[in-house]
Formats: C-alpha cells, sequence, structure tokens
C-alpha cells in the first residue's frame, strides 16, 4: 500500500483515505506518550529533543531568551531561570504530539502559524507568554484536534 500526500499535504493511502485522521483516531490519547516522555525525561536530554523537533530558534523564543547559548547551557545540566522549564516541558508535550504525525516543518508552521482552533492566536506565542495552566490546556487541545484532522 503507497502513501501520498493530496493538494493540502494531507497524508493519505492510494485509496484516498486520511491516513493521519486513521491513526490519530486509533489512539484514543496520541499524545499521550509524548505526555510521558515530557515529564519524565531529564531536562538536558529534553531540551535536546525539542530543539530536533522545532529548532533552535523556536526553542530560545518559547524560553524567552535572546541568546541561543542558553541552550547550550541546558544541555550540559545548567537549570533555566523561572518557569522556563515547565513551558519548554509543556511545548515539548506539543511538538513531541504533532511530531507522531507530521515532519518537523509541519509541527513549525503549526506553531507559528495563526490557529482557528485558538481563536486565530499562535499557539508559540501562547505557549511563551500564556497562562500556563489555561492556555497550554488550549494549544493541547488544539494539537489534538490537528492529529485528529479536526
Amino acid at each position: 500500500m503507497g502513501i501520498v500526500r493530496d493538494f493540502y499535504g494531507i497524508v493519505k493511502s492510494e485509496k484516498g483515505t486520511n491516513l493521519m485522521a486513521t491513526m490519530a483516531a486509533a489512539k484514543p490519547r496520541p499524545d499521550l506518550e509524548a505526555h510521558r516522555k515530557a515529564a519524565a525525561t531529564e531536562f538536558p536530554q529534553l531540551v535536546g529533543a525539542l530543539v530536533s523537533i522545532i529548532g533552535r530558534k523556536l526553542t530560545a523564543y518559547v524560553a524567552s531568551i535572546k541568546d541561543a547559548r542558553a541552550i547550550d547551557r541546558w544541555l550540559h545540566n545548567t537549570t533555566p531561570h523561572k518557569d522556563v522549564e515547565r513551558r519548554l516541558r509543556l511545548t515539548y508535550h506539543v511538538a513531541a504530539t504533532l511530531a507522531q504525525f507530521d515532519a518537523p516543518d509541519v509541527v513549525q508552521a503549526w506553531l507559528i502559524g495563526l490557529n482557528p482552533e485558538l481563536d486565530d492566536q499562535v499557539p508559540i506565542s501562547l505557549l511563551r507568554n500564556g497562562d500556563i495552566e489555561a492556555d497550554g490546556k488550549r494549544v493541547l487541545n488544539a494539537a489534538r484536534a490537528f492529529v485528529a484532522g479536526g
């Protein structure tokens, strides 16, 4: 069975079945594995995994840092300031959920684009500046809707 992308980039089988929605529907909680990793992974490894999905610039943006060299320090066990670790763990949860179904460039585009599930707000801005409880929940729900094909 071959896999193709339609005009809009949706992954489909040769028969036209939307595989992304099918795969997401098969898992009642497509973000559960990402949640476990976000909670259990040591911070330096989490930062490395996040950078591999969304890149250094977006990781630095979420952390509200101008000097991306701080990422190198975090990779070598330096502790971040304030609530940065919580925000990066939440961002990893969201990014890893999306990355199960799409390539990193799609995940990055989703994070920086206006999102109709979030009243046309930008997910990465909410992850950086929003209320980590309320807005974090909204961004996670928008990511879940996206992987479900909604």
